[in-house]
């Protein structure tokens, strides 16, 4: 069963892909976006580059939510395309604190 996605989560996904115009439908499944991030880089950013751009809109506050959603197991980051799992690694780093990095790779498997 999908989650229901929070105003909070509304929000995050449009500053990410504006261009859905606030639309959380997959076209092709014709059902709500499980997740916020898969989609971003599966769909809609054209490169690790442009899903990075994507990612800095946000505010550290707001890619902290993202990673603490990741821990519970509410927003998939594993079957990110790699270059921009990478990216949002790089950016955790950069915009939120290295034990919430150390967090998400240790989830990731990362060392």
């Amino acid at each position: 069963m999908p989650r229901e996605f929070t105003e909070k989560d509304i929000e995050i996904f449009n500053k990410l892909a504006p261009e859905t115009g606030g639309k959380l439908i997959s076209r092709e499944a014709g059902h709500q976006f499980p997740f916020i991030l898969r989609p971003i880089s599966h769909k809609f950013a054209e490169s690790s580059e442009d899903f990075r751009a994507r990612l800095e809109r946000l505010s550290p506050e707001e890619l902290d939510y993202l990673v603490g959603l990741a821990l519970d197991g509410k927003e998939d980051v594993q079957s990110l395309v790699e270059e921009d799992l990478d990216e949002l690694v790089e950016i955790v780093t950069e915009k939120v604190s290295p034990e919430r990095v150390k967090q998400l790779k240790d989830l990731l498997g990362i060392f």
